[in-house]
């Protein structure tokens, strides 16, 4: 049983993808990271040695802390960071308890190069639409919270790219971009390790809207129109990203606990039951 000091692998869980998700920062060593360089979604690398370095950049935050088996580095360095002043716990298990459950694990390797401050770069075309929307928000929620995203003329992708190590996506010939009839965002979900249930769902929903295929799922057309709508709500695209964000967060939630939900009106009677 988790005590007030500890986080359980299913209460993480759920919190991962959404707004309320604390700051993950894993502070496994450089021998056991090395055996398996996959992360916790959204976790960020920091060294239990000189926590009292970074302790107070979480100010205001709350944190979970992991580290190989959820013992004496995670909970450690969860009380340094709450002497500190920061609410933090320790992953119950650690990372291997974690995998042991079969929880989503998000692949490092493909990542592009960090900046000083431990930011990932990425680069794409402005006035954004459907994918490129999605792609940072996928990012930002499950790889690297930190992310920056760069919105620039189709023609200036690659030379920004490589002037400034980002990584350029939805965008034709790169990596990160549309492969047959799967968007960027399929192609995301698959190379980060990212398939569930609720992801698939949603990755129908955005392939539906971003390559005119609404037969594909009925929420696409609603993804497409609002999407559209952002657009031209917003003239300036990182102002456009956050609402996106928000836009997505909501579509998220629907595809892992609402898809089977239903709303009518009037609403039905309340059953003796539910009443007493």
């Amino acid at each position: 049983m988790s005590s007030h000091n500890t986080t359980s692998i299913q209460a993480l869980s759920r919190l991962i993808g959404t707004p309320d998700c604390p700051a993950i920062v894993d502070v496994r060593i450089e021998e056991d990271y090395s055996l398996d360089m996959r992360l916790i979604p959204s976790s960020i690398r920091r060294s239990h040695k000189n926590v009292d370095e970074w302790a107070l950049a979480f100010t205001g935050r709350t944190v979970v802390v992991s580290c190989q088996r959820g013992e004496k580095l995670s909970h450690g360095t969860a009380a340094w960071l709450r002497h500190c002043g920061v609410d933090t716990s320790s992953l119950e298990g650690g990372f291997e308890a974690w995998r042991a459950a079969g929880e989503l694990l998000v692949r490092t390797d493909l990542l592009p190069p960090r900046d000083s401050m431990g930011r990932t770069r990425w680069v794409t075309r402005e006035r954004p639409k459907v994918d490129r929307i999605a792609c940072p928000w996928l990012i930002r929620r499950f790889v690297d919270p930190t992310a920056i995203f760069l919105f620039v003329e189709p023609s200036q992708v690659a030379l920004v790219a490589d002037r400034f190590e980002a990584a350029p996506f939805d965008v034709e010939g790169v990596f990160w971009s549309h492969r047959a009839e799967r968007c960027t965002f399929d192609t995301m979900i698959e190379e980060f390790g990212l398939r569930s249930e609720a992801m698939d769902r949603l990755a129908t929903i955005v392939r539906g809207a971003d390559t005119a295929r609404p037969d594909l799922a009925p929420q696409a057309s609603g993804l497409l129109a609002a999407s559209l709508g952002l657009s031209r709500l917003f003239a300036n695209d990182l102002k456009q990203l956050d609402a996106g964000i928000t836009l997505y967060d909501s579509f998220y939630l629907w595809c892992r606990d609402a898809a089977q939900e239903t709303h009518n009106w009037p609403a039905p009677p309340r059953t003796q039951e539910a009443t007493a």
